[in-house]
């Protein structure tokens, strides 16, 4: 037998609805209204998971920043070095600018100073050229005087160097004489040079100019 308690319930929640009976909270269709918590924790779970997902792009993007510092460290360094080059060829350039400046001054100077020094020996055979001239001496008085200056001349060319190049009474040498006329001569020995027509001259055993001279031709000696 039901208890009026009981039926007194039971007509409530035929007419109010459910209601909580104890703890538990049931509605029409049985479902528990504390259910929603876990739908709660559900979304909260997923949430975290997408933080903890961020976290770890956040990490890998990491690496990848100190890679951009050490690249852009490096293209400093680089640009720095490139920098002190450049400057360091600048120097180089205005010091060789500079040095060639200065040698060609240097020859500049060196010439006019040999150049000087030559002058001033020659003016005195000048000045015994203008006298010569001036002189009312017989003929043989003055071409005396004209001997004397090419002695005077020949003894300044020597303090240089130049040495004349011997020619009458030698074998011709196509190095340093210059054959103007083969002369047929059966007194001579064959290609011996019998007369210097201009004379020829060395500086340090280089040539100045050849000698300008008249060879024999001895047929004789070349059908011996």
């Amino acid at each position: 037998m039901r208890h009026s308690t009981d039926l007194d319930e039971e007509e409530t929640m035929r007419r109010d609805g459910p209601t909580q009976t104890g703890n538990k909270a049931v509605n029409m269709s049985g479902e528990s209204k504390f259910d929603k918590p876990a739908m709660v924790e559900d979304s909260a779970a997923e949430l975290d998971g997408q933080t903890r997902g961020g976290s770890v792009d956040t990490a890998a993007e990491i690496p990848e920043a100190k890679e951009e510092v050490v690249a852009r460290a490096e293209v400093e360094r680089l640009q720095g070095e490139r920098d002190q080059l450049l400057d360091r060829l600048a120097r180089l350039q205005a010091e060789f600018d500079n040095y060639r400046k200065r040698e060609a001054r240097e020859r500049t100077e060196y010439r006019d100073y040999a150049l000087v020094n030559t002058i001033e020996q020659f003016l005195p055979v000048l000045d015994n050229f203008q006298l010569a001239l001036r002189s009312q001496g017989t003929a043989e008085q003055l071409r005396s005087g004209v001997d004397l200056i090419v002695r005077q001349m020949e003894e300044i060319l020597r303090t240089f160097g130049v040495q004349p190049i011997p020619t009458v009474e030698t074998r011709f040498d196509p190095r340093v004489h210059e054959a103007i006329e083969m002369v047929k001569r059966d007194d001579m020995p064959d290609q011996q040079v019998m007369e210097e027509v201009r004379r020829g001259y060395t500086l340090r055993e280089r040539l100045l100019r050849p000698a300008l001279v008249r060879v024999a031709n001895n047929p004789k000696q070349k059908t011996a």
